[in-house]
Parts: structure tokens; C-alpha cells; sequence
């Protein structure tokens, strides 16, 4: 009989049902054990994500990118295209195009504008001194707005807090265009100021752009012609460009007087 013979020394064999049973337990407790470093792995890496992303991650990267771009002013000293001249290699529209976009680099890394006006219209002549110029400041302008909105926006306006700050925060974002023209118009704060305070707030690219383009027009042609004519300081072109120089300055330590109690008060 079957049942004698298992009970009397028969090989015994294991029901299929419970062979199967010790499968379904044992492989997912491997399973579990293998994908224990997998979930730490992907838990540290969003951490590290996380942190690299952050706002003030970010602004410490714009931090060493700005630093970075005033050091290699300071190595390479861009300014003595003035004394030395520009690469007899290069000529007409490559040469004004050269100059564009190391013009705009240029004042991403804090280098004087005046100096670059100068320089324009020395190289070039007062026309297309005054076109590259342009095309430069806002080359530059647009690289500075952009990397301030990206990396030091979300890190920087928890801080505004000050009155004055908050004040000048509220005109930025509610009259953006008029005021950037303003502060183009009539020189006093400086130009990379104006970029990282208008990227800071909450105003658009386009009416920065704009604002920045038509209202450095008169004070980038003064400076273009006066490096154009630098060789003849007694011509009248020289002198009046001085004067076109000089006066939107004037006004606009006048203007910053009198907006100042304006600040103030709100």
C-alpha cells in the first residue's frame, strides 16, 4: 500500500504546494535586502539635489561667477585696448562684433562702462562706436538680469526689508519700464547695480531691455564722440560731448536729492 510505504522507509518528497510556499518567502526577503543601498543611494542623491538647487546655493554661485569674471579683468586688463590698440587682425563688421560681445562680458565683470564707451568710439568712430556700445550694454545688461532672476532672485527678496529697499523693490515691479529709463537716462547708480536690483524685483525682460537700450542712447553717444574726437580735447564736438557728459549727471544727483525723502516715506 502507498501509505505503508512512505511510513516504512520510502523517500519522502515534499508537496509541490509547500516547495512553493518557501520560494515565495525567500525571494523577497533577498529582494528587500539587495534594494536597501539602491533606496539610500537615491535618498542621498535627492539630498544632494535638493541642496544644490537651492536659493542660496545658487547665489553663492553667482557669487564666484562674478568674482571669477573680476578676476580675469584684473589678469587680462581688457581697458588697454585704449593705449594699445585693437588686433590689426581684425577689421569692419567682425571687429564690431568682437568688441560686442567683449563689451558686454566686460561689464558683467564690473569693468566701467564710460571706459568702454570711450573705447568705442575710439576704435570705431562715433557712429559705429555708438552702435556697438548699444548693442554691448544690452548684451550685458541682458546677461546680468538673467543670471540675478536665476540664481540670486529667490535668495535675495526674503532680505528686502529695509524701507528704502522695499520702496525701490515696489517701484522696479509696479513702474519698471520708467524707472530703468530713468536710471539710464540720468546716470548715478551704477550700471550693474541697476541690473541685479531690476532682476531682483519682479520686472520683465523685455521692458528692461527696452528701458536699458533707448535711455543709455544720449550718455553712450557723448562718451562715443568724446572718444572719437579725444585727439582734439579743444574741438567743439569734444566739448559739447563733455557737456552732454557732464550735465544728465548733474540732474541726476538733483533728481536722487529730492526722490530721496520720497523713499523714505514709504
Amino acid at each position: 500500500m502507498p501509505d505503508a510505504t512512505t511510513r516504512s522507509g520510502g523517500t519522502a518528497t515534499a508537496p509541490p504546494r509547500a516547495a512553493t510556499t518557501e520560494l515565495a518567502v525567500t525571494v523577497p526577503a533577498v529582494t528587500a535586502v539587495a534594494a536597501v543601498p539602491s533606496v539610500v543611494a537615491v535618498g542621498f542623491a535627492a539630498r544632494c539635489t535638493r541642496a544644490l538647487l537651492s536659493p542660496w546655493a545658487r547665489l553663492a554661485l553667482l557669487v564666484v561667477l562674478l568674482a571669477a569674471g573680476a578676476s580675469a579683468v584684473l589678469v587680462f586688463e581688457p581697458q588697454k585696448v585704449l593705449t594699445d590698440g585693437w588686433p590689426p587682425q581684425l577689421g569692419g563688421a567682425a571687429a564690431a562684433l568682437v568688441f560686442v560681445v567683449a563689451y558686454g562680458l566686460c561689464t558683467v565683470a564690473f569693468v566701467p562702462r564710460p571706459l568702454l564707451n570711450l573705447a568705442a568710439g575710439a576704435l570705431f568712430g562715433p557712429l559705429l562706436g555708438l552702435g556697438s556700445a548699444l548693442a554691448g550694454t544690452v548684451l550685458g545688461a541682458g546677461i546680468a538680469f538673467c543670471l540675478g532672476r536665476l540664481l540670486g532672485q529667490e535668495a535675495l527678496r526674503p532680505l528686502l526689508r529695509g524701507r528704502v529697499l522695499r520702496a525701490a523693490d515696489g517701484q522696479l515691479s509696479r513702474h519698471g519700464f520708467r524707472s530703468m529709463l530713468a536710471a539710464r537716462l540720468f546716470p548715478g547708480v551704477p550700471f550693474w547695480a541697476a541690473n541685479y536690483c531690476a532682476a531682483v524685483s519682479r520686472m520683465g525682460l523685455l521692458p528692461f531691455l527696452l528701458a536699458t537700450g533707448l535711455g543709455s542712447i544720449p550718455n553712450t553717444a557723448a562718451y562715443a564722440v568724446a572718444g572719437a574726437r579725444a585727439s582734439t580735447p579743444t574741438s567743439p564736438a569734444f566739448l559739447i560731448a563733455l557737456a552732454c557728459i557732464a550735465v544728465p549727471a548733474l540732474v541726476g544727483v538733483v533728481v536722487a536729492w529730492h526722490k530721496r525723502h520720497h523713499l523714505r516715506a514709504h
